[in-house]
């Protein structure tokens, strides 16, 4: 098979597209014929030698990626063989191989795809749909609120827009450019705003006329478009803060939840970050919990992921991208 292999971590360069070894799946797993696999900003920082979530650095030589959709082609020792030729998406978990022709994964974690959803847009909801889900535990939705989103063409900005028009709400989109405002009205937002202009708070302000405020802000941005954000939430609103790019791809800027913080602004702060955010989720099996919520979102057509699509071969270039905001939505490599 084909894969991305990294053998020393730096930039994307160190990325390279070989001809490997076929994995074989062990007891209680399968192989999945990749028809999509996702890419996370976090695998930019993993493919640079930082740990991010993880207790180490992965060991190399190594295929990246912990996102994958596709058929199943074996089953291992063990694992029911009904799998075989049933269309699946799956997150790895710690296990990386995602970016490859073939990979091995848990009979366990599987989901079989819905028939409405193709593999990319499946991937995007087990990865980027299932922090979202995540997210959306943390405040009550509904025709009173108002949302402010920034990085709103993103992955999960996409879909937070949508769920939050679905239940009657208003949307101010944050995005770079008009390209992605553009992309970000045309998703349904009340309201798109390139935060690139040094006027865009006025622009807000101007749109929600009087007093009126947010309610709620998804913030994955932080630094100095956080700090101008937090200055259009309501008093009592609630801030929801599951990253911070704002200030450089890897060492932006979180906001501090001090107590002076909160109680200048009176507002309700839950820092939600990372898996902590997606273990209070209900159930004996948290994740899976937010991963079937999220597929099924996207089955109705409630929600509808932004995929932007690279082939396996350019994995490099789908990392640039990335670490330069050149994408819109969840970015998928095609074998």
């Amino acid at each position: 098979m084909h894969a991305i292999r990294l053998h020393a971590f730096g930039p994307a360069e160190n990325l390279t597209y070989e001809e490997t070894e076929d994995p074989v799946p062990g007891p209680g797993q399968v192989r999945i014929a990749v028809a999509a696999a996702g890419v996370h900003l976090l695998d930019t920082a993993l493919r640079e030698g930082m740990t991010g979530p993880y207790p180490a650095r992965a060991v190399l030589p190594t295929v990246p990626g912990r996102e994958v959709a596709g058929t199943v082609d074996a089953v291992g020792e063990g694992t029911d063989d009904g799998w075989l030729g049933k269309r699946v998406v799956t997150h790895l978990g710690m296990a990386p191989g995602g970016y490859a022709e073939l990979a091995v994964a848990d009979a366990a974690r599987l989901h079989e795809i819905p028939a409405s959803l193709d593999p990319a847009e499946a991937v995007a909801m087990i990865g980027t749909g299932r922090t979202t889900m995540g997210i959306l535990q943390f405040t009550d939705i509904g025709p009173d609120t108002v949302a402010l989103v920034p990085a709103a063409a993103g992955g999960i900005g996409t879909l937070l827009v949508q769920y939050v028009k679905n239940a009657g709400g208003r949307v101010v989109g944050l995005a770079g450019g008009p390209a992605k405002t553009a992309r970000v009205r045309a998703n349904g937002a009340d309201l798109a705003v390139d935060y690139l202009r040094p006027d865009w708070a006025a622009t807000v302000r101007e749109f929600l006329g009087g007093d009126r405020r947010a309610t709620v802000l998804f913030d994955s941005v932080g630094g100095a478009t956080g700090r101008t954000a937090v200055d259009l939430l309501e008093p009592g609103g609630r801030h929801l803060v599951f990253g911070w790019s704002g200030e450089g791809l890897h060492d932006g800027e979180p906001l501090a939840f001090t107590e002076e913080y909160v109680r200048e602004r009176a507002i309700t702060s839950e820092n939600v970050l990372g898996p902590a955010m997606l273990s209070r989720a209900p159930g004996p099996d948290p994740l899976r919990t937010l991963e079937t919520r999220a597929l099924a979102e996207a089955a109705a057509g409630r929600l509808r992921p932004s995929v932007q699509r690279f082939p396996l071969a350019e994995a490099a270039a789908a990392h640039r991208a990335l670490e330069t905001r050149g994408t819109m939505g969840k970015v998928v490599l095609v074998p």
